[in-house]
């Protein structure tokens, strides 16, 4: 948080909602579907690459401010296990945009000290692509600050099914396919970035109001933020925003709420005597 703060000055335009960030609430990963590079090219009336071509800006940006903020962990959804039925020559076009990004980008992540990992099927990825990508994951390694999961040939439901495969094969291995039995956290030990805890913040851009099979075990209690905003234009205030929302929630987990209850409420054993006396039912 101090890095981010001391990256800005009084008259930036950052400054005042930098400052009301409380640096003990701040979401421990962030998730991001970043959404709208179409949208953004056909309203300007250019190619799809373009809109691509344009997101890159902002991933740096997201990058920079989540590693001075001393967030532990971001996913960017990059490409899903759907994307392959895009026209082919745009999907070669997101692998050389990839390329691109990996090489001008890795003096930043090493200046930052930001660790570059891959979440999805990557084994799938062209050869060239799957070189590059594990060329800077590996030169990353040693870095101690923001984790970057790259969600890249990705599908959430994919990503279960990988999951409960492998605690067959393990079972199966060992010789205890009869015993086995499966939990909740035996599938979370399984998947792509076990290390990782579950999302806190889920953002989305373009308004689209859809998960679209992105992290579907790990978001059972994200919050999410939706803006209208498109990927291309999101900018440091955009997440800047999206955190000061996050704040302002009230994180139950299924329980109640740790605000003490409103003097106008009614105690719950009142509630449960009435209840009790229109059911017809004797208490005495």
């Amino acid at each position: 948080m101090k890095a981010l703060l001391d990256s800005l000055k009084p008259e930036d335009r950052d400054w005042d909602l930098a400052t009301s960030i409380d640096p003990d609430r701040l979401p421990a990963h962030i998730a991001i579907i970043m959404d709208g590079n179409g949208r953004w090219a056909r309203r300007r009336a250019l190619p799809r690459v373009a809109g691509h071509r344009a997101g890159v800006g902002p991933v740096r940006s997201t990058v920079e401010t989540c590693a001075r903020l001393g967030i532990d962990c971001l996913t960017l959804f990059a490409f899903s296990v759907e994307n392959w039925k895009r026209p082919k020559a745009e999907v070669e076009a997101l692998w050389r945009l990839l390329r691109y990004y990996l090489k001008r980008e890795l003096p930043e992540l090493q200046r930052n000290g930001v660790r570059l990992q891959a979440i999805g099927r990557v084994e799938e990825l062209p050869e060239r692509v799957r070189e590059e990508l594990q060329e800077v994951i590996g030169r990353t390694a040693a870095n101690r600050g923001l984790r970057v999961y790259l969600a890249i040939n990705y599908g959430g439901r994919s990503e279960i099914a990988d999951a409960v495969n492998a605690i067959l094969e393990g079972a199966r291995t060992e010789g205890r396919l009869a015993s086995l039995r499966i939990d909740e956290d035996a599938i979370s030990r399984h998947l792509y970035a076990p290390d990782c805890r579950d999302p806190d913040l889920l953002i989305r851009t373009s308004g689209e109001m859809r998960i679209s099979n992105f992290l579907l075990w790990q978001i059972a209690y994200s919050e999410f933020y939706v803006t209208e905003t498109l990927w291309p234009d999101f900018t440091r205030t955009d997440l800047l925003q999206a955190i000061v929302a996050y704040q302002q929630r009230d994180r139950r987990y299924g329980g109640l709420s740790q605000e003490p209850a409103r003097e106008s409420e009614a105690p719950d054993t009142v509630a449960d005597e009435d209840l009790i006396a229109a059911a017809g039912v004797s208490i005495r």
